[in-house]
């Protein structure tokens, strides 16, 4: 009996012991070491004050072909991007001088600056290669991606001026404009663009 006893405690006890010594391990940094990551330091560089009044958010989709085709045979670089971008629109408030506000009464006249675009970038979350290739006697071209990229973001941006983004913009800043200052106790709100 006691003979059977130890025969069944024995590896249960090695189980036990190497399972606390992997545990112990592993927390110490063994062979289960998690990656560390280390504290820096984070300097503010700027400060910068923004008087744009952002209305309209535009989604584009666009493929960006690039290539870098030398005379030779095999000698082409290529990057095929889908590239999924953000323009957004509005008006820049600092723009505005005392003479663009007229107060009569209860009527108010603004006169808005033209509208602008705010902002382009690409959403790198759903921006993706989807074809790229070296040409057989040619290096590797690592700019070449970011070339693609850039040519996306001014391609965004001029698809989004003949789509009118502006319009939009400005239709946008003068009803929620209207809205804000007919809240504020003015009975009538004008508002023209320069």
């Amino acid at each position: 009996m006691l003979k059977k006893a130890i025969t069944v405690f024995v590896p249960v006890a090695m189980i036990v012991a190497l399972c606390l010594f992997f545990g112990a391990y592993s927390r110490n940094g063994g062979l289960f070491r998690n990656p560390q990551m280390a504290g820096t330091v984070t300097l503010l560089r700027q400060v910068q004050t923004l008087s744009q009044l952002v209305t309209v958010k535009c989604i584009l989709e666009k493929f960006v072909d690039v290539r870098d085709t030398r005379w030779y045979p095999g000698g082409e670089n290529k990057v095929l991007l889908l590239a999924d971008g953000v323009v957004k629109a509005g008006i820049n408030m600092s723009n505005i001088q005392p003479s663009d506000i007229q107060i009569s009464g209860k009527k108010l006249t603004l006169t808005l600056p033209h509208p602008i675009i705010t902002d382009v970038y690409l959403d790198d979350h759903h921006t993706q290669v989807l074809e790229r290739s070296t040409g057989i006697l040619r290096a590797f071209d690592k700019d070449l991606e970011q070339n693609a990229r850039q040519q996306a973001v001014d391609e965004l941006r001029v698809l989004a001026l003949d789509r009118e983004i502006l319009k939009d913009a400005q239709d946008r800043a003068k009803a929620l404009l209207t809205a804000l200052f007919l809240q504020t106790g003015f009975t009538e709100v004008e508002i023209n663009t320069h």
